[in-house]
């Protein structure tokens, strides 16, 4: 590098100042000039500028710089220092950084760049050992601009390069791997199951995947290891893995039979099909996204252990069997669709019944709303205590009052949608405490369909409310 005219320490500080400015922590980038002799400062002034710093504050920062030695170039915008006027000599001081701090920040880089700083020295490999976050996006490498490499080229350029990664940490302990990969073909598949058993045999924590090849992928090989499974079976046998997140749009195939991951806790399904029966009984939190042309006419789930509940789908025929003996928090975000005429929530909504939490999208409520008319009887909410509770047609502000009333322990009602069609629905008897009001911005419609809902109850003035919208919130304490 110093034949080309680079000082390995420019490369060093640059890669620090971006480390640090990721972090947020603008005000140590801001002194740190203070410790090499040659300094490029842009990425400091982008990250001033990214944090929406003012170009007065910007001007303040240079003349700081320049005050201590330093010589500005406006045209490039870089930062030179010189080492006799700030006596520090040729010294590296972020070489003497202690590597633990190094690898800290260079995990909150991307990987990509993160990897390049192994280039400098045998140290800095050994740095890059101890990063504990790995990003890995073909995307990145999949856009080919005019006069570059074709996308084969640039997919083998990928792979190449997540390999070596990989091997440059040696087995180190890793945290968090993530991975967007789109496979077409028996060798991409190859490539992706051995990357994901590199992290997993190193006790991975943290497993992020966004694998694209569609839903049909006959072209995949069944083997004695993997089976007709997209994803190698190691990862389902994890003994470290606390967290899987798994997209999106992809059937994944069949899972290993003896599918074991005990120390999962959090769990999220991205519009992905698999088949197995039971995928773990030791979940805490569980996201479900399924957005997809592909319809199943039932789920079900069994989850004992369950704590967090987060359900983004179409409202299906049938509901099973639902298994939520520890759920506490339910968020429903339920949609009706034109090819499910009559769904059947009965199974769902008692499963959720014990919950102390639960937040109803304006679907949601429309679609609970449509099978009470075809019969659904809600069961007793016995232990709810916070009710968030959105919509804007007669429908769901007729449902709100049957609601309420089979939920004997309502503490705190937040009700969103205030400027619909209320159907003059009356709340006879509201036995919560407090009331939020959210995207009130005080029309006369509004103001009208509060003095509706709550015209049942003999005095407001016992009640904590809030109005939350666009001017801010306004709070009003009972018996003031």
């Amino acid at each position: 590098m110093k034949d080309v005219g680079i000082e390995p320490s420019v490369i060093h500080f640059t890669t620090l100042i971006d480390g640090l400015s990721r972090a947020g922590n603008l005000e140590a980038c801001k002194y740190s000039h203070e410790m090499v002799d040659v300094v490029c400062y842009t990425l400091m002034i982008t990250g001033y500028v990214v944090a929406g710093e003012s170009s007065e504050e910007r001007v303040v920062l240079v003349k700081e710089m320049e005050a201590s030695g330093c010589a500005f170039k406006e045209e490039i915008g870089s930062v030179c220092m010189d080492s006799n006027k700030l006596g520090i000599g040729s010294r590296d001081a972020i070489s003497c950084l202690p590597q633990e701090v190094l690898g800290e920040i260079l995990s909150l880089l991307p990987t990509k760049l993160a990897a390049s700083t192994s280039l400098l020295s045998k140290k800095w490999r050994h740095v890059f050992r101890l990063v504990h976050t790995l990003d890995f996006d073909d995307i990145d490498f999949l856009q080919p601009e005019v006069g570059k490499e074709e996308w084969p080229v640039i997919r083998e350029s990928f792979r190449h390069f997540v390999d070596r990664t990989l091997a440059l940490q040696r087995g180190s302990s890793i945290n968090k791997f993530s991975l967007t990969y789109q496979v077409t073909n028996n060798s991409d598949a190859v490539y992706m199951r051995r990357w994901i058993c590199n992290v997993v045999e190193r006790c991975v924590l943290e497993v992020d995947l966004r694998v694209m090849p569609g839903r049909n992928w006959a072209w995949l090989d069944a083997d004695d290891v993997h089976g007709k499974c997209l994803l190698p079976c190691h990862l389902f046998r994890s003994k470290t893995l606390v967290k899987l997140s798994l997209g999106t749009n992809t059937n994944i195939g069949k899972l290993p039979l003896d599918v074991s991951l005990p120390a999962l806790k959090s769990l999220s399904i991205d519009s992905i099909v698999f088949a197995y029966k039971d995928l773990c009984d030791s979940i805490k939190k569980l996201k479900v996204y399924y957005d997809s042309k592909y319809r199943n006419d039932y789920m079900s789930f069994d989850a004992p252990s369950l704590v967090s509940l987060d359900y983004t789908d179409y409202a299906l025929y049938k509901y099973p069997l639902v298994n939520f003996e520890s759920l506490l928090e339910a968020k429903l975000n339920l949609y009706y669709s034109e090819k499910i005429k009559r769904p059947d929530l009965t199974g769902l909504i008692i499963g959720i019944s014990n919950v102390q939490t639960l937040h109803l999208c304006g679907g949601s409520v429309d679609v609970i709303s449509r099978c009470v008319k075809h019969g659904l009887v809600l069961p007793v909410f016995k232990n709810l205590v916070k009710l968030s509770f959105a919509t804007g047609n007669k429908k769901g502000w007729k449902l709100l009052p049957y609601l309420l009333k089979q939920s004997p322990k309502v503490e705190t009602l937040i009700i969103k949608g205030n400027d619909g069609d209320t159907c003059d629905v009356t709340i006879g008897l509201l036995q919560a405490k407090v009331l939020d009001v959210l995207g009130y911005k005080g029309t006369a419609k509004e103001f009208k369909h509060l003095k509706n809902l709550f015209g049942g109850i003999c005095n407001l003035n016992t009640y904590d409310i809030t109005f939350t919208g666009l001017c801010g919130s306004q709070f009003f304490k009972g018996n003031e």
